[in-house]
């Protein structure tokens, strides 16, 4: 008897491409493997209002789970910075897929021709888009001048918004932009020096039940290694830092030969403070690497910031 997998996503076009592209890699892996792929509704597809006033963390990921858990779905494919650090009893992320490119794009207007190398050439008052506490914090403390919106729904909304006028420039992730065929959107792909990222921010997270081999033996054969440690970190930071969509967190994990080098960031809603660092380790070690940068993070102030001090 063939083996058969139902993959649960969200109904977007940008998790629909990421179920399709996991059901094509476990095709290509066993092509006698049965896979569907089952639209789930989260509280986060439903509801418009801001992330931080409907949940935060979990929001677009917990119809997902009670699927798994019910046994109604095999597998949840979920972009993995909206998966909480820590998961329900019984359930496991199996795989991290190979992470795109994990860093914030600048898109512009489609008649604006002007060339942008930095954030700092936005024009004074600029009109920037984002539903993003750690864009926005981020922004602020970069350019305080800036008018900044809340912008929300799908990325073919926020665009359409945005060339009718509604907004001067949009902040999106660059890997939802390329996985979207939108590459020549993106005006700039912002340093990491201007924006940190957020944690997870461009890796696929596969999550299934802990118990169920059969799909586990198969799904893991999708994990990628480098993506997974650097993830783990970055994870891991955020966990012990104890935040989620309601604080201003990034990290951004880089590996080079054997070390891991984690940066991160917690800032002040407004952007009139940012706490800053970085920690090298090894990757044999990606949790532990986390654990230290959080550990640095809060000695530096970043405890009275997520307490609301």
């Amino acid at each position: 008897m063939n083996h058969s997998i139902v993959i649960g996503s969200r109904g977007s076009k940008l998790a629909l491409w990421q179920a399709e592209h996991v059901k094509s890699q476990l095709l290509q892996i066993d092509r006698k493997t049965e896979v569907r792929i089952e639209i789930i509704k989260t509280t986060g597809d439903v509801k418009s209002d801001p992330l931080t006033l409907i949940g935060g963390k979990g929001v677009f990921t917990k119809e997902l789970e009670d699927a798994l858990l019910d046994e109604r779905i095999d597998l949840a494919v979920h972009s993995l910075k909206d998966l909480p650090t820590i998961l329900p009893v019984g359930l496991l992320i199996a795989a991290i897929c190979e992470r795109e490119d994990p860093r914030d794009a600048l898109v512009l207007r489609s008649d604006n021709t002007n060339a942008v190398r930095s954030l700092m050439d936005l024009p004074e008052q600029s009109v920037v888009g984002t539903s993003s506490q750690r864009r926005f914090s981020q922004l602020k403390a970069l350019r305080s001048d800036l008018v900044i919106k809340d912008v929300r729904g799908n990325v073919d909304t926020r665009l359409r918004k945005l060339d009718e006028g509604e907004y001067d420039a949009l902040i999106l992730a660059t890997a939802g932009l390329k996985r979207l065929g939108q590459n020549k959107r993106i005006s700039l792909m912002i340093d990491p020096a201007e924006m940190l990222s957020a944690v997870g921010q461009g890796a696929i997270a596969l999550e299934t039940r802990s118990k169920a081999s059969a799909t586990l033996n198969l799904i893991r054969q999708l994990d990628h290694l480098q993506s997974r440690i650097a993830c783990l970190a970055e994870r891991s930071l955020l966990r012990c830092l104890g935040g989620g969509c309601q604080f201003p967190i990034a990290a951004a994990g880089v590996i080079d030969g054997n070390e891991l080098k984690l940066d991160g960031l917690v800032a002040e809603r407004d952007g009139s403070r940012l706490i800053r660092d970085q920690v090298t380790g090894l990757i044999a070690n990606p949790e532990e690497v986390g654990a230290e940068l959080a550990e640095k993070l809060i000695a530096l102030g970043a405890a009275s910031i997520l307490n609301g001090n």
